[in-house]
């Protein structure tokens, strides 16, 4: 499992019966985790929170704020985040990612090409994003929200970042058009959603997608790509399926090599790891020992 543990403003604090306890930076909050399927007792750390999310029978929820401000930030590295709470549990940051932005930026710190471009998919809210361009790399971000992709550009700012493209878009059309102009990326990092509906209806179901956009995607890729990251938090699609559909296109037409696990984050608490999705990584270059 690869595991999100050099965080010093954020934590998790302890997770169980569906919920986990999370420290970001001075507040604490509780939310809603469908892994935490276990029921150990929750000691007095649990008790009282900056903010709690709480489920509905009838579907989503909603925050009870105790002492959380409307936005917040907290700093990973020497990248800062300006996050706030949101429908669905969300905060605006998926903070068991950072173990990829590391591996993404030390494959950007390895480049034979100075400054690689970087393409981000469903791109969200620019973790990704901030990271490589951080590294050295130029990043071409799109996500299809307008919100989402003017918070990354609040991030960007906040990180003093001004070089990073921000394109408000379909990811797929994109991806097309880029290609029939001849636009080429070193690397693509992609987040897709698991389900999702078009502006003409159109249902997406990433099982039943992610081979024929891994497949578009070879075309928008340079002649030596650097790196190909892939991440999911679809309950289906395992890493073992991810790796192998990474084989199958971006390895069979480049080569190099395909990984993927797990990724996670520490419990505080019970010193275990609580799962938190998969991810696929294919890189052209030799591993690293840190990596």
């Amino acid at each position: 499992m690869w595991i999100s543990d050099q965080w010093k403003d954020f934590c998790t604090l302890d997770a169980s019966n569906g919920e986990k306890l999370e420290l970001w930076g001075r507040y604490k909050l509780i939310r809603p985790d469908p892994q935490a399927i276990w029921n150990t007792p929750k000691s007095a750390l649990w008790k009282n929170p900056s903010a709690h999310y709480h489920r509905s029978s009838k579907g989503g929820g909603s925050w009870e704020i105790f002492d959380l401000p409307e936005v917040f930030t907290v700093s990973y590295r020497d990248l800062v985040f300006r996050l706030k709470p949101m429908s669905f549990k969300h905060t605006g940051l998926f903070p068991e990612q950072a173990c990829n932005w590391d591996w993404a930026a030390d494959m950007i710190a390895r480049s034979p090409v100075k400054q690689p471009k970087i393409l981000n998919l469903f791109a969200y809210t620019g973790g990704a994003s901030l990271a490589c361009s951080k590294a050295g790399g130029l990043v071409c971000h799109v996500d299809a929200s307008k919100g989402m992709t003017q918070w990354a550009k609040e991030n960007a700012e906040a990180c003093g970042i001004s070089n990073i493209r921000f394109i408000v878009d379909d990811c797929i059309k994109f991806v097309s058009r880029e290609i029939r102009r001849g636009n080429r990326y070193d690397a693509v990092i992609m987040d897709p959603p698991s389900y999702g509906r078009g502006p003409g209806g159109e249902v997406w179901k990433l099982e039943n997608e992610l081979y024929s956009l891994l497949s578009l995607c070879l075309d928008v890729m340079s002649e030596k790509p650097l790196f190909f990251l892939l991440n999911s938090y679809t309950t289906g699609l395992s890493a073992g399926c991810m790796e192998y559909m990474l084989g199958v296109t971006i390895a069979k037409r480049f080569g190099g090599c395909v990984t993927a696990s797990e990724i996670g984050l520490p419990v505080r608490e019970s010193g275990y790891i609580l799962p938190c999705g998969a991810s696929a990584r294919w890189t052209s270059l030799a591993p690293a020992g840190r990596f």
